[in-house]
C-alpha cells in the first residue's frame, strides 16, 4: 500500500498532479485508512504509469480516459488521430520556423554591425536545450524542408561559403540517430 507522496514519487509525477487526476475522474478514489489517509494499491500505480505515459505521449484528458476506459480496439483510433494532429503542429512550426528566418535578415532591428554570429546563435540554441544532436537534426530538418531558406539563413550568419558547404552536406546526410 502506497501513499499518495510514495505514489506520485513512485511514479514521477507531483503529489497535486496525483490528486488531479483524482479529482478528473482519471485515478479512481483510493481506500482510506481510520485515520482517512489515502492509501493506494498497485492497480492505482499501474494505472498513474499507463496515465503518465498517455500524458508523455501529448495526449489529452479526454483522451487519456478514453484510452483507459474504452475497448483495447479503440486505441489505434485515438493514438493515430493525435500523430496526425502532432503532424499538422510539427508543418505549422516549420512554417513559422521558414518565416523567421526569411525575415530575420530582413529586420531593420540587425544592424549592420549587429549580425547575429554563428556563436551567438549557436550560445542561443544551447540555452534553449540544444544538444549537439539536436541542432544537427534541426539542420537536416530545415535542409529537408526548406534548402533555401537553409542556405539563407546561413549566409545570415555571415559563414564562409566552405563552412556553408559543409553544414548543407552534414544536413543533407541526415540527422543522428537520438
Amino acid at each position: 500500500m502506497l501513499t499518495v507522496s510514495a505514489l506520485a514519487k513512485r511514479c514521477g509525477v507531483s503529489r497535486s498532479t496525483v490528486l488531479y487526476y483524482e479529482s478528473v475522474g482519471l485515478l479512481t478514489g483510493p481506500h482510506r485508512t481510520d485515520a482517512n489517509y489515502r492509501v493506494y494499491g498497485e492497480a492505482h500505480l499501474d494505472r498513474l504509469r499507463r496515465i503518465r505515459a498517455y500524458r508523455e505521449a501529448g495526449l489529452g484528458i479526454d483522451d487519456v480516459r478514453a484510452l483507459l476506459d474504452g475497448h483495447p480496439g479503440d486505441a489505434a483510433a485515438v493514438l493515430s488521430r493525435r500523430l496526425v494532429e502532432i503532424g499538422a503542429e510539427v508543418a505549422r512550426l516549420r512554417d513559422h520556423q521558414r518565416a523567421i528566418a526569411r525575415l530575420l535578415p530582413r529586420t531593420g532591428a540587425i544592424q549592420e554591425d549587429q549580425v547575429i554570429s554563428k556563436d551567438m546563435w549557436v550560445a542561443i540554441m544551447r540555452a534553449s536545450g540544444f544538444t549537439d544532436a539536436d541542432m544537427h537534426r534541426w539542420h537536416a530538418e530545415f535542409e529537408r524542408s526548406a534548402p533555401a531558406e537553409h542556405q539563407e539563413f546561413l549566409e545570415f550568419l555571415r559563414l564562409p561559403a566552405d563552412e556553408i558547404a559543409r553544414i548543407r552536406e552534414f544536413s543533407r546526410a541526415g540527422a543522428p540517430k537520438a
